[in-house]
């Protein structure tokens, strides 16, 4: 693992030179995945798949301005591709603007074409993974371990529903002490989630969520309103959002010509003042 963390410990110095840097989960590649380590990724446009190394793309707010919160960004694209750009860049910048330390994760897709990846599995290993990076590094980052959240697009909310909800010990192939961290979040943004892995019973443990989606998305709607009910039974702070159209995979807000949809990040920036989460 030295180079590993040779990659990870850089001076802060360095880290806040750099709009974006990228960090490999494993060294030596996912654990039992070990000879897909130098496949290529493929990557088009709006989309990242083959990813057989998995990483975190960090984006770091401007020098001076970050305020300890981190978030962890799963972007969508129906387990076969990720929508990088639109549900992982963007969000990332956006959330700079409000001093939040932002990384993205590629993590392994399940349904691309021959992929020897499980549904549930091998992208949750990557989520609790990354996040654990993110605690074991948090003092080099500038990062208040308590104030690490997650972010999940569509599938990405699948990734995140797999493992928000447990006590964040669980590790399915523990290698080195960044693994004895835990991968729970403090807080999670779920956008248009997806609705595998959705909880039946949400207990009082689960983190305080920000929810939003649009009423006539096909896919996603139900689920995220499921889940709004979950959390008000168990007593856990939520916000959401249901706009009346949209439909599914309107990312960031940029492409709509719907002004509550080009505004909705606005919602989830005030959402991150009130919190503390986010500063002004």
């Amino acid at each position: 693992m030295k180079r590993l963390f040779l990659l990870i410990m850089l001076p802060l110095a360095s880290l806040a030179q750099k709009a974006s840097s990228v960090y490999h989960l494993w060294e030596n590649g996912a654990p039992g995945f070990e000879h897909l380590k130098n496949e290529k990724e493929q990557a088009k446009d709006w989309w990242v798949k083959n990813v057989h190394h998995p990483s975190i793309t960090a984006f770091f707010p401007a020098e001076g301005t970050g305020n300890g919160t981190a978030v962890l960004i799963f972007p969508g694209g129906g387990h076969r591709e990720l929508v990088f750009n639109a549900e992982g860049k963007d969000a990332a910048e956006f959330l700079n603007q409000y001093g939040i330390t932002a990384f993205v994760l590629k993590y392994r897709l399940a349904r691309e074409s021959e992929s020897p990846y499980q549904l549930g599995v091998h992208a949750k290993e990557d989520a609790q993974r990354a996040i654990r990076m993110i605690r074991a590094n948090a003092t080099e980052w500038r990062l208040d371990v308590d104030k690490i959240g997650i972010m999940g697009f569509s599938a990405g909310g699948e990734v995140a529903h797999w493992m928000a909800y447990g006590n964040g010990m669980d590790v399915l192939n523990p290698i080195d002490e960044t693994d004895k961290f835990n991968a729970k979040p403090n807080f999670q943004i779920l956008i248009y989630p997806g609705p595998l892995g959705v909880p039946e019973i949400i207990d009082k443990t689960a983190p305080p969520t920000f929810l939003l989606t649009a009423n006539d998305d096909p896919c996603c709607s139900e689920p995220t309103f499921q889940l709004l009910k979950a959390f008000r039974k168990a007593g856990v702070p939520v916000e959401a959002h249901f706009f009346s159209k949209g439909g599914h995979g309107f990312n960031m807000g940029k492409r709509s010509s719907l002004k509550t949809l080009s505004n909705w990040p606005d919602r989830l920036g005030d959402w991150l003042i009130d919190t503390g989460l986010g500063k002004q």
